[in-house]
């Protein structure tokens, strides 16, 4: 019943003069046992001259407290910037009271009651730094116990001794509502091994193991160290889940609201973590003046990349924002989310870009300055099966696309294309190699300046390696894998749109921007981190299972072609490809060819006319190697 009423008291907030009135009775009592001290506990002295100063202790206390605003701090949330306003408050008090004895022993005489011994006056400047910082902490932790939930407390640990971890330690101290107890920390630093912080001990890595974890309690593991290398992070992770410990992670400071660290930002570990690299950050105030009161229009708009762009764009001050997709149900599902979030100016069109009478109508109707070519089909196996269906879309679609927005004197024109395209194996890669060479025909045959953007594979993207993980763990697995040795380039949804809006801006024309994505990541790894991430096992509770590869799959990927090499640009992670020279009309010669093929045609001729329209394309694992052969 106690604790209930005490729980319910906790609730209130106490008044900031309520506040003040305590912090003053506290030094009126700091005062009378200042004069018990000096005295040596004996009543030595005039009692009736304290009671006749303590109206003008009262006095400067209040002033001197008032100066600093101590008494507007909630009792409860206590921090150090608190008590540093404690201790000068007190030392304003202190000087006030040593000024007036100086006054009154000068002017008026020793007799006056402002004339306070200076050994008091030390005596009650340390007394009030004590008393005032320790009622503080003292109410607090009352608070915290009181409000503190005993039947869902989980013990962690927090890795990383440094500035890092004690703001993350004070995050978690001053929220008692958060469900964690910190009892220990973690480091690499042989300086800090064995010693204690708040008198919690620091551990190395290497004592933490069943036996540790058993006895204390463990349950989670907090890393909290600023600018961590992820290779490093992905080996700490690796031991820690091994262990069966659940992993969090602090975020980078820049990332804090409002400067400050809040347990709610300490989230789970994700797969984008482990990436093995530093995240793509792009920050560029020209941004602004390339898309305000733009007509901007996005085909693909619907799909994992293009719908990423459309909220991209949607920050900025465009005039109108199309979004084209042939894919009613996904288009509706981002007309929605642009809707519930009260954007206007936002067109949702279900059009195809294989359609050419339909997109000159859009182009005729909205006349757009800015266009982001998304749309594509981009599954490997399918696409090596259905060749006509890639070409037309790929290689027709962008065509189509670009003619229109020369055409129709479009500003900037930025095809979004794949790592596949370099020395394609299959053809999915071959069409948007086409793709790529195509609006590469068009620089400078008119006002549109086309720009081309190569990325990875995108995590979380439909279809991607990501999601069927997921739910093939959902299912109790196994994961399959195609080759233990597969590996690719990964970046995250945000990443690649960044890239993408970023090129078109930074574009002038003819360009294909490639970036530094770091290592590639072996897709076995990556499942073997996604089953531990699911707080699972391999291969106790999830196996791996190798299918070999997919018609037209890659072992490694590459993000520049035969002949081709970069050029830096002002961002360290973003290069220019320079292209090797291509013959202009032979190209657009061939596409014409390509295009007119019609749908009857069996699939070894259209492959055929891939393969002489790209030299570099060599099937793999594809019944297409035949042609190969022939060469």
């Amino acid at each position: 019943m106690l604790v209930k009423f005490l729980h319910k008291i906790s609730q209130k907030y106490a008044s900031k003069w309520l506040v003040l009135l305590f912090d003053i009775s506290i030094i009126v009592a700091t005062f009378f046992l200042s004069y018990l001290i000096r005295y040596n506990f004996k009543i030595d002295f005039d009692f009736s001259v304290i009671l006749r100063q303590v109206p003008y202790v009262i006095l400067a206390a209040a002033i001197s407290l008032i100066a600093v605003g101590s008494y507007k701090g909630v009792v409860r949330f206590t921090g150090f910037k608190d008590i540093v306003n404690i201790v000068i408050g007190a030392n304003i008090l202190a000087t006030m009271l040593i000024s007036f004895t100086f006054i009154s022993r000068r002017v008026i005489n020793e007799d006056t009651i402002f004339n306070i011994s200076g050994s008091i006056i030390y005596i009650h400047l340390l007394l009030n730094i004590l008393f005032l910082i320790g009622a503080k902490l003292f109410i607090k932790s009352i608070y915290n116990y009181i409000t503190q939930d005993f039947n869902n407390i989980s013990n962690v640990l927090i890795f990383g001794a440094g500035n890092s971890g004690m703001l993350a330690y004070d995050a978690i101290e001053n929220d008692t509502k958060n469900g964690f107890e910190v009892v220990g920390f973690i480091d690499d630093d042989e300086r800090k091994i064995g010693k204690k912080i708040n008198l919690l001990k620091v551990y190395n890595i290497s004592s933490i193991d069943e036996s540790f974890i058993k006895k204390n309690n463990i349950e989670d593991v907090i890393i909290s160290i600023q600018n961590i290398d992820p290779s490093r992070l992905l080996q700490i992770t690796g031991n820690l889940f091994s262990l069966g410990l659940k992993v969090k992670i602090v975020p980078p400071v820049q990332n804090w609201i409002d400067g400050d660290l809040s347990v709610g930002q300490i989230k789970e570990v994700k797969i984008e973590d482990l990436l093995g690299r530093d995240p793509i950050n792009i920050k560029n105030p020209d941004l602004e003046d390339q898309y305000d009161n733009n007509v901007i229009l996005i085909t693909g708009a619907a799909g994992s990349i293009g719908s990423e762009i459309c909220r991209k764009i949607s920050l900025y001050k465009y005039k109108k924002l199309i979004l084209i997709d042939n894919a009613e149900s996904a288009l509706y599902d981002i007309q929605q989310e642009f809707r519930q979030l009260g954007l206007e100016n936002v067109d949702a069109i279900v059009a195809d870009v294989r359609n050419r009478a339909r997109i000159e109508q859009i182009f005729n109707q909205y006349k757009p300055k800015i266009v982001f070519h998304a749309a594509a089909y981009k599954h490997v196996p399918l696409m090596e099966n259905n060749p006509f269906e890639a070409v037309s879309v790929n290689v027709g679609g962008t065509k189509n696309v670009a003619d229109i927005a020369v055409k129709h004197s479009v500003d900037k024109f930025v095809l979004i294309s794949t790592d596949k395209a370099v020395n394609p194996t299959n053809v999915m890669g071959a069409t948007k190699r086409i793709a790529e060479l195509y609006v590469t025909c068009l620089k400078g045959k008119g006002h549109t300046k086309f720009i081309t953007t190569r990325f990875g594979n995108v995590l979380g993207s439909n279809g991607s390696v990501i999601p069927l993980f997921k739910k093939q763990i959902d299912k109790g697995g196994p994961l399959t894998v195609t080759h233990k040795e597969i590996t690719r380039y990964f970046m995250t949804i945000p990443e690649a749109c960044q890239l993408v809006i970023e090129a078109a801006a930074m574009g002038n024309g003819g360009e294909i921007f490639v970036f530094d994505m770091g290592e590639p990541i072996k897709i076995y790894n990556l499942a073997t981190n996604m089953i531990i991430l699911s707080g699972l096992r391999y291969p106790e509770d999830i196996d791996i299972k190798i299918t070999g590869l997919r018609p037209g799959e890659k072992i490694y990927e590459e993000l520049l072609a035969d002949g081709e090499n970069t050029k830096k640009t002002y961002h360290e992670k973003i290069m220019i490809a320079k292209s090797r020279h291509i013959d202009i009309v032979y190209i657009e010669k061939q596409i014409n060819k390509l295009n007119g093929i019609n749908s009857l045609t069996q699939p070894l001729e259209i492959v055929s006319s891939l393969k002489s329209l790209i030299p570099e394309y060599i099937s793999n694992n594809s019944t297409y190697e035949v042609l190969d052969t022939k060469k």
